[in-house]
């Protein structure tokens, strides 16, 4: 008997907001965009699971038998087979065939990877204006349009210069889940072990449903990371041959970033590179968000001032980890790799914690529980200064910085960290009226005489209200199949 657990966790916001667009008396025309394994195609499933609909996903065969393929859908649907055997030419003869078929009432239509059809013919989006103008925009339809190339998504299904700009009615980008929504698939790891994983595979929920939340981070790490065949193990590969012509190239990208590798030109001398390929691949891996460039908040974006950084918390982990040991890994030796990450991991871990920091105070400001305000977040750096975090409320103004530490601080260490801050802040060119300072940490000792010299401190203790917060106003959807075999 196996118990097959799938948890489908915090995307009732986006649910909401797909069944009001379906609701509405008028076409719909949703687009849904995100990285791969985010869980577009689970939403719009569980959306349109009690729903006439119609699922079609397009890969790469060539174009006629894309069309076949929707055609034979759509046959399915009407469930009239006459239907797959017309002599069809084109996508908008296809669309008006399948209107003259079709009954009354509404119906939802979702195509998935539309990106995968505008690569085999960079007309689909003119042809979709076409389809949508003369077919779709007066009918009882919503169509979903479904990416996981956010970069072509944005330019050319979103951007202004699309043929397709003006015409949809609704979008969303999916994004990976937060820390605070592991609580569900995990919900007796604290939050150290909580952040541990969220290191290592961020919030894609279906690489979290691959950890058996009945063992410990590390077991999980070695059984579904570190061992060959595993879907874990084998998952970042796939992901690059799946979505890149030249994985080997954007691999050694990857792993220069991975491996410490921040600015343009650390990048140019490990991976040996000449800059024009070098900005090509990297723009790439922007576009699919695997990469991102950062800037220095308060200041206009220059590409030289940009940092890079392996934004996709698995690949990260990934290419630090895993790649440079497959030689060891290719022998069974997991063990060994698991201990050199274990001596690694606290600092390796230092960036993840920067990010869930930012997390931290976006989701209480959302809830009201910060007691400062801010409009924008970022981190900051000039010459060999840095911040982690500064919060810039610009109609104040007002600004505070923040020094992230992932470890455990006396109230010595805190009160050095503060005036190492301050000097830092008082190089932060922008002019405010007031500003704070404050630390956020795995565990600070004696908060309560930092706070009451007017110093923001949070730890991991502070991360608890969030959550408790959270499971007031939200209840998770659990789904139980049980398969005997």
């Amino acid at each position: 008997m196996i118990l097959m657990i799938q948890l489908f966790a915090d995307r009732e916001e986006e649910l909401s907001f797909l069944e009001k667009h379906y609701s509405s008396k008028s076409a719909e025309l949703i687009v849904i965009y995100g990285r791969r394994r985010v869980g577009k195609t689970e939403l719009s499933l569980k959306f349109s699971k009690n729903k006439p609909h119609i699922y079609f996903l397009a890969d790469r065969r060539p174009e006629p038998e894309l069309m076949r393929g929707l055609k034979q859908r759509i046959s399915n649907f009407l469930k009239d087979e006459s239907f797959a055997k017309l002599d069809i030419k084109d996508w908008v003869e296809l669309f008006q065939e399948f209107w003259k078929w079709k009954k009354d009432g509404r119906i939802v239509v979702i195509l998935d990877e539309f990106p995968m059809l505008i690569e085999g013919n960079r007309a689909i989006p003119s042809i979709f204006q076409k389809i949508w103008d003369l077919n779709l925009k007066d009918k009882n339809v919503m169509l979903v349009l479904l990416g996981s190339s956010v970069g072509m998504m944005e330019t050319e299904v979103l951007g202004y210069k699309s043929p397709l700009y003006g015409r949809r009615t609704g979008q969303w980008k999916l994004d990976p889940l937060k820390l605070i929504h592991l609580k569900e698939f995990f919900p007796k790891y604290s939050y150290e072990e909580l952040i541990s994983v969220y290191g290592c595979l961020g919030g894609v929920p279906a690489y979290l449903l691959k950890f058996d939340p009945g063992k410990t981070f590390w077991e999980n790490c070695e059984d579904k990371i570190l061992k060959k065949g595993e879907f874990l193990h084998e998952e970042a590969e796939f992901l690059l041959r799946e979505e890149l012509r030249e994985p080997r190239n954007y691999s050694s990208i990857l792993k220069a970033i991975a491996l410490g590798a921040r600015s343009y030109g650390e990048i140019l001398n490990l991976t040996g590179f000449d800059k024009s390929m070098l900005s090509k691949y990297a723009s790439v891996l922007e576009d699919l968000g695997f990469v991102q460039r950062i800037y220095p908040i308060g200041i206009k974006p220059k590409p030289r001032k940009g940092l890079y950084t392996v934004a996709d918390s698995y690949l990260r982990f990934w290419f630090k980890y895993v790649f440079p040991n497959r030689a060891e890994l290719e022998t069974g030796n997991t063990s060994y790799v698991l201990s050199k990450i274990r001596e690694d991991y606290n600092t390796y871990l230092g960036q993840t914690f920067e990010q869930v920091a930012c997390e931290f105070l976006t989701e209480r400001k959302r809830k009201g529980l910060l007691p400062f305000s801010f409009k924008t977040l970022g981190r900051w750096w000039f010459k060999d200064k840095e911040i982690d975090v500064v919060a810039i409320d610009e109609e104040k103004p007002v600004a505070t910085f923040f020094e992230v530490k992932w470890s455990t601080l006396t109230e010595e260490d805190c009160e050095r960290i503060l005036n190492d801050l301050k000097d830092k802040a008082s190089m932060f060119r922008w002019n405010r009226k007031k500003e704070n300072l404050g630390i956020i940490a795995r565990k600070v000792a004696h908060k309560e005489r930092l706070e009451e010299k007017g110093y923001f401190i949070f730890d991991l203790h502070d991360f608890k209200s969030l959550e408790t917060h959270e499971n007031e106003n939200r209840k998770p959807t659990r789904t139980n199949t049980l398969n005997q075999t």
